[in-house]
């Protein structure tokens, strides 16, 4: 898959619940920096990362707008979840994407990290 494959099956894997396939779009040795879990390196410590996610019935992330340039790409996203609370989480955020041999190799998100905290 190119950049922008990628990208777009990333949305398409969290909407559909697929966290395995979704896995697979990372590099082993993925370095994240993710807003709500900090710094996550490697495949496995990801993986840890989204076992809430796993156990969440209505996670719906929608991509608005994805820029591409080569190997890297952001993507603007309205996510609508059900927080652990039991109260609605909704907020817009972006993602930052470095992809290298078909693999996310680095990823960071940015948003509001106050509704989660209410949810």
């Amino acid at each position: 898959m190119d950049t922008r494959e990628i990208v777009k099956t990333y949305f398409e894997y969290v909407n559909s619940g697929r966290w395995d396939d979704y896995l697979n779009l990372f590099d082993e040795n993925i370095v994240m920096n993710e807003q709500l879990s900090g710094h996550i390196e490697g495949i496995e410590a990801l993986g840890k990362s989204i076992e809430g996610l796993r156990k969440s019935p209505k996670f719906l992330n929608n991509l608005l707008e994805s820029v591409v340039e080569g190997n890297s790409a952001m993507a603007t996203w309205h996510l609508k979840t059900i927080g652990p609370k039991g109260k609605p989480i909704d907020v817009k955020g972006v993602n930052y994407y470095k992809i290298k041999n078909g693999k996310i190799v680095y990823f960071a998100n940015f948003h509001d990290t106050v509704p989660f905290k209410q949810g």
